[in-house]
């Protein structure tokens, strides 16, 4: 079939997500076509507890490639399609599995290990937690333990560190970040934002260096980004201080507010490699399918169900 119009390539998508009996999640960072098509859009841990809950013969995760794998080590017996396998994390590729065992045996402390980051590293972690539920789990564990190994956002290890005190975060490895955060959600991209947008709240995610978040109004994943919007003002002012993706999402949930990325510069380039056409060629194809070695995806499905359980957020 040869799609010609806009209206043709989006009723073969449905054609396609009926005959599959698919299911189709999206990140909050990706392009607008796709958050309006899927069944439903969310941030890292959402992604997760929706994968694990999926009655689908196929789960379509549409977002970077540990994302994707996250998909699969919950769903062992699904087809998990990743449209796009070149679409990876540069803070994930921060760490390797060898890291972790190196740092466990320094310092004898269990691994809080960012969702970011890939199975075979997952595999190596006690525990795997996402940016809405990493400082919660760290403050379960502080009442065990005096120390804690997190991996591999340094800021955000930093973040938990501020709000932890009492519980030493070390970071492996010390330089690790995610680029769009680090650089594009800075300081001066922040204190730029709040002189452009003067009457706005400013958001900003804790991937983001210590100093914007200081003049920030508040620190919270993109999904508590999101819950903030709808408690404080549906009909206010606001800036996010993540890839520039998520105020689509906000503006959408809340049409009366006025949304701001904090620059239209901060961009996910890899988020904004899944494509409709790669989404409806993936569903004709069943193609790329995500495939885990069994001893890997067994040892990080663990790791990622104790992080998830340690939240209370374990799916039923």
């Amino acid at each position: 079939m040869i799609v010609e119009t806009t209206k043709e390539f989006l009723d073969k998508l449905e054609q396609l997500r009926r005959r599959r009996r698919a299911v189709i999640l999206a990140h909050n960072y990706i392009i607008p076509e796709i958050q309006d098509i899927a069944d439903f859009v969310g941030d890292s841990l959402e992604l997760a507890i929706k994968a694990a809950e999926a009655e689908a013969d196929v789960i379509v995760l549409v977002g970077v490639n540990f994302m994707a794998e996250v998909a699969k080590l919950l769903n062992p017996d699904r087809i998990v399609l990743h449209p796009e396998p070149q679409a990876g994390c540069p803070l994930a590729s921060f760490v390797t599995p060898r890291m972790l065992r190196s740092a466990k045996q320094e310092y004898r402390a269990p691994v809080l290990l960012y969702v970011n980051s890939y199975a075979a590293t997952k595999a190596e972690a006690d525990y795997v937690v996402t940016s809405a539920s990493a400082l919660q789990a760290a403050k379960k564990l502080s009442r065990e333990y005096d120390r804690i190994i997190f991996s591999p956002d340094r800021n955000l290890a930093d973040w938990i560190q501020e709000q932890v005190p009492h519980l030493e975060v070390v970071p492996i490895p010390r330089h690790g970040h995610c680029p769009v955060h680090e650089f594009l959600v800075s300081k001066y991209y922040v204190m730029r934002a709040r002189e452009e947008h003067p009457n706005a709240k400013v958001l900003v995610h804790p991937e983001a260096p210590r100093d914007a978040r200081r003049i920030a109004d508040y620190v919270g994943s993109t999904s508590q980004m999101v819950r903030y919007i709808g408690k404080t003002d549906p009909r206010g002012e606001y800036v996010l201080g993540t890839e520039e993706g998520l105020a689509y999402r906000a503006k959408k949930l809340y049409p009366e507010a006025k949304v701001y990325p904090v620059t239209p510069r901060a961009v996910c380039i890899n988020m904004k490699k899944l494509t409709l056409d790669k989404l409806v060629w993936s569903l004709e194809t069943l193609k790329p399918q995500v495939r885990i070695p069994s001893e890997i995806a067994k040892k990080a499905r663990e790791a990622v169900e104790r992080g998830l359980e340690l939240v209370g957020k374990k799916p039923k």
